[in-house]
């Protein structure tokens, strides 16, 4: 397969997929309404999905880009092997965007707002309360110092111009209530149809006076282009497909959700609060990326930034943590896997400790040794089968901080659970040498099978 060099937009992204038998293609007038999320969800993690005329509203949808690990290296030119590590990097080292005049995102734009007919907007899960915005990453500006803020939060359309959206405690709330004390609103804009860099850095933990386009351009390897709104100060990704731009009220929250999260339970209907449009604007025909709840591209953008965060946090205090991985059967939050090269007795439980210290979100951790693939579930569960007794490696930590999306917590608080299958260090040799079978590997099949033999038995 021929592999890019370097990273790609979307549209280079989507081509790439065409060309390399990644993409299926829908045929046209597919509904909006749970039809697009059904194909898009038995699409998932084998090829992203185009749904063109959707809705009898002209629109193209995609889904699905970035459903698999090794498509996200793959978008920014680098081998999976390379994703943390170099996302962490991004991360310590970001590259400052650069300014353009004119750009595709602004080709047309619509002052006169009326979300549902102008944007094909799909509704996903079963009793989500409406349709969502949800692969839009929404560029907020500190109301006093002007850095942005990058992220994704869920965008219900709630009118011709309005969006109710959760926001949670971080960086995008900190600029909320600054601007909502002075009784001002908060200037946002939602871009729609951004490259993989950009979903990918969106997703970064970092302080807040970080502005994660910037990190984006460090994955990308060269600064991002961005253009300023029309009707605001914030600056937006220039190639992007669609850009919301609008305000968040102070003083304003109305009802949103339900709405199907990552846990793959839905987010609870609450007051939340208002975003009001001011303008959209839009290349020629564009292309609107949705992200359907609960799917492997929902739960890959949260886990791999993580990952890097976890894994920086780890390796301060222990250098002999070599990888960390949050696996999918946890939805790409609460299970951690660390593969730890020890060299003393006790490390396996302080490296647990850690990683509960290194994220709330991560409620189970397994610490294995280097010779077991924590990218495998298969490997880690071997590991716990034959390395691991209750009585001697469990740790828990009751009444510990953790999401307030897992509904088995109660209000986010709840139980931790770290499971040490290491080998003790001063092991007999054989004791847990893991059987082989010499030069396996090397075998080559075709040189020794015959696909044209049969045999009488």
């Amino acid at each position: 397969m021929d592999y890019p060099n370097h990273a790609l937009s979307l549209r280079e992204w989507l081509d790439h997929l065409q060309r390399t038998d990644r993409l299926a293609v829908a045929k046209p007038g597919l509904s909006l309404r749970h039809e697009i999320a059904g194909i898009a969800n038995r699409m998932d993690g084998r090829k992203a999905t185009l749904f063109p005329k959707v809705g009898g509203q002209g629109g193209t949808v995609v889904s699905g880009i970035v459903s698999d690990r090794s498509w996200m290296a793959e978008a920014l030119g680098i081998a999976p092997g390379e994703l943390v590590f170099r996302f962490g990097k991004a991360s310590a080292a970001p590259l400052a965007w650069k300014e353009v005049k004119s750009a595709p995102c602004q080709e047309v734009v619509h002052r006169d707002v009326d979300i549902l007919k102008q944007l094909p907007v799909p509704t996903h899960n079963e009793h989500d309360s409406g349709a969502y915005i949800t692969a839009g990453i929404l560029v907020s500006r500190d109301p006093e110092s002007g850095i942005q803020n990058v992220t994704i939060h869920r965008c219900q359309i709630s009118g011709p111009n309005r969006i109710g959206v959760l926001l949670l405690p971080r960086h995008t709330h900190h600029y909320y209530r600054k601007a909502e004390k002075a009784g001002k609103p908060l200037e946002i804009a939602i871009a729609v149809g951004v490259e993989p860099a950009c979903l990918l850095a969106s997703q970064a933990i970092v302080p807040i006076d970080h502005d994660e386009l910037e990190i984006a351009g460090a994955l990308k390897g060269a600064p991002l282009d961005v253009v300023k709104c029309v009707t605001n100060n914030v600056r937006v990704p220039a190639d992007a497909e669609v850009v919301l731009e609008g305000r968040i009220l102070p003083k304003t929250r109305e009802l949103e959700g339900p709405f199907g999260e990552f846990p793959q339970y839905y987010g609870e209907r609450a007051e939340r609060h208002v975003i009001e449009i001011d303008a959209i604007t839009h290349r020629r025909d564009p292309l609107f990326h949705t992200i359907v709840g609960g799917g492997l591209e929902h739960l890959l953008l949260g886990a791999i930034p993580r990952e890097a965060t976890i894994m920086a946090a780890m390796q301060a205090s222990f250098p002999g943590v070599r990888d960390v991985h949050l696996a999918l059967g946890g939805v790409g939050r609460y299970h951690l896997y660390v593969k730890l090269d020890k060299t003393q007795e006790g490390e396996g439980k302080n490296v647990l400790l850690a990683a509960f210290a290194a994220h709330y979100d991560i409620k189970h951790a397994v610490v294995v040794d280097m010779d077991v693939d924590i990218h495998n579930p298969r490997e880690v569960e071997w590991a716990i089968a034959t390395r691991f007794q209750a009585d001697r490696d469990l740790v828990i930590v009751p009444n510990s901080q953790g999401s307030k999306l897992d509904p088995s917590t109660d209000n986010g608080v709840g139980a931790k659970m770290g499971l040490d299958a290491t080998i003790p260090v001063n092991s007999p040799e054989m004791k847990f040498k893991r059987i082989r079978v010499p030069g396996e590997q090397e075998i080559d099949l075709d040189a020794v099978l015959d696909p044209q033999a049969r045999v009488k038995l």
